[in-house]
């Protein structure tokens, strides 16, 4: 198999609402190049493709070839986390997912399972300080490699919306893969842990997510009193919604799923 290595050397940690230094990260994306723009993200970026890849040419639309898969790779590290993840888009729902925060764990299982994505996610991190720098790293790899999974996204529905029931528990998800990041997140959770996991880092990790990924995402609760149902309702529909929005639209026909054209485009079609 051929790949290409996409390499960052500046850093991507998300800012917090506290000053803090900021560490020197490597990061490290295996497969196609992302269509959205890592210098956006302040990513400095060297693209390295094998002679075989440039050969190949564009990676052709989902419906071009059987049993093709989009696949995201990444291996991120800083001072603090070494964070390795991989993702297909088209799996099963297999995960295999050891980040040292148990909680964190069985929230990615939802994802890959009701999402159908298989999920490799394996960090070493500084958790006996707490588990902040590993949610986040686990997150921004988890976006970067939905990002380079996505490619060029032509075909795709691109927008996803979901609503999960939980007992009690009721969340909304609305999300929308735009390349444009910003996160609405009306999450009311009751309780300070769920566990041994802080309930603060919940929207960290989906503006994590977000960040990377160039996504739009809305997460707004319905209904909810238990801590865990709620926060496990959020990555289900989630899943569900991202699921909604990474599929193909048959009648699409392997198009951007854009309003505006380019201007020549404009110009062939009138």
């Amino acid at each position: 198999m051929t790949t290409a290595r996409l390499v960052s050397t500046s850093p991507a940690r998300l800012p917090s609402t506290s000053a803090s230094p900021i560490p020197r990260t490597s990061l490290c994306v295996v497969g196609r190049a992302p269509a959205f723009s890592a210098r956006a993200l302040g990513f400095s970026l060297r693209l390295k493709p094998s002679p075989a890849m440039a050969a190949a040419g564009p990676p052709t639309a989902h419906g071009d070839s059987i049993g093709s898969s989009r696949i995201g790779e990444v291996k991120r590290v800083t001072k603090e986390t070494n964070v390795h993840v991989k993702i297909n888009l088209d799996g099963t729902g297999v995960a295999e997912c050891s980040t040292g925060i148990p909680f964190l764990d069985h929230m990615l299982d939802q994802l890959a399972s009701h999402g159908l994505f298989d999920v490799y996610v394996k960090a070493i991190g500084d958790t006996h300080i707490d588990d902040h720098h590993s949610n986040e790293d686990i997150a921004l790899a988890i976006g970067t490699a939905l990002l380079e999974a996505l490619g060029d996204r032509k075909g795709i529905n691109r927008f996803g919306h979901f609503t999960a029931p939980l007992d009690e528990a009721a969340v909304e998800v609305i999300l929308d893969l735009s390349g444009r990041p910003h996160l609405s997140c009306g999450l009311d959770i009751p309780t300070q842990r769920v566990g041994t996991y802080d309930t603060q880092l919940v929207e960290h990790f989906f503006q994590s997510v977000v960040n990377t990924s160039g996504m739009t995402l809305h997460i707004r609760q319905l209904a909810g009193k238990n801590s865990h149902h709620i926060i496990e309702a959020s990555f289900k529909a989630f899943a569900r919604a991202l699921r909604q929005a990474t599929e193909y639209d048959l009648r699409r026909q392997g198009t951007v799923p854009r309003s505006v054209f380019p201007y020549s485009e404009l110009l062939s079609v009138f």
